[in-house]
C-alpha cells in the first residue's frame, strides 16, 4: 500500500497536469476564434465582416461605371464626396445656362462652345447654385461606349468651368450616353443635337 506521502505526490501531480491543461485552453480558444472574422463566420464577428462587404461591393460597382472615363468619375454622379451625392431629381434647368455641343466621337470643347461656357460661368459666379452637368451622345456606338463618351463630355465641360473660376466642389457630372436623345430622327442634324452637355442647378 503506498504511503501517505506518495499519495500526496500523485495528487499534486494530477493537479499540476490539469492546471497546465487549463492554462493552455484560452490560447486555443483565441486561435480558433481568430480566423472567424477573416473567414466570414456566422457569429457576431461574421456580421461585422458582412457589413463592410456591401460597401466594398458598392464601390466596386461604382468604380466600373465611373471608370468609363479616364478621370474615374462615376457616370452616375461625381464630384461631391461619395454618400453626399445629390440626386439628379433635385436639379432643375434654367434658361440662362445653355447647352454645349460636340463633334462626332469627340469630347473636347469647341471654340464656339467655349463662348457659351464663358457666359454660363459668368452666370454661375453671380448665382451660388450647385450644378449638374449631363453628358449625352447620339445613338451610334454601343451603350457602354456612349456612357463613357458622355462622361468625358461632361467632365471636359466641368474642367472648362473650373478653369473659369467655378469651384469643382459645386459641380456634379452624370452620363446618360444615348439614353435621353433630344431628337430621334436618323439624320446628322438630329444626331448633332444629341451630342451635348446639359446644365441643371439646385440651391446650395
Amino acid at each position: 500500500m503506498p504511503s501517505r506521502g506518495a499519495q500526496l505526490m500523485v495528487a499534486l501531480l494530477i493537479l499540476g497536469v490539469s492546471a497546465a491543461g487549463c492554462a493552455k485552453r484560452p490560447a486555443t480558444t483565441q486561435v480558433s476564434s481568430a480566423p472567424a472574422p477573416t473567414g466570414a463566420a456566422t457569429t457576431t464577428s461574421g456580421s461585422m465582416t458582412a457589413a463592410p462587404a456591401p460597401s466594398s461591393t458598392q464601390s466596386a460597382t461604382a468604380a466600373p461605371a465611373p471608370s468609363a472615363g479616364s478621370s474615374g468619375a462615376a457616370p452616375s454622379t461625381s464630384a461631391p464626396a461619395p454618400g453626399a451625392r445629390p440626386s439628379p431629381k433635385e436639379f432643375v434647368a434654367v434658361a440662362e445656362l445653355k447647352d454645349v455641343f460636340f463633334d462626332f466621337d469627340k469630347y473636347d470643347v469647341r471654340p464656339s462652345d467655349a463662348k457659351v461656357l464663358d457666359a454660363n460661368a459668368s452666370w454661375l459666379k453671380s448665382n451660388d447654385n450647385l450644378v449638374l452637368i449631363e453628358g449625352h451622345c447620339d445613338e451610334r456606338g454601343t451603350n457602354e461606349y456612349n456612357l463613357a463618351l458622355g462622361e468625358r463630355r461632361a467632365k471636359s465641360t466641368m474642367n472648362y468651368l473650373v478653369s473659369q473660376g467655378i469651384q469643382a466642389s459645386r459641380i456634379t457630372i452624370i452620363s446618360y450616353g444615348e439614353e435621353r436623345p433630344l431628337c430621334t430622327e436618323k439624320t446628322e442634324d438630329c444626331w448633332a443635337k444629341n451630342r451635348r452637355a446639359h446644365f441643371l442647378v439646385k440651391p446650395r
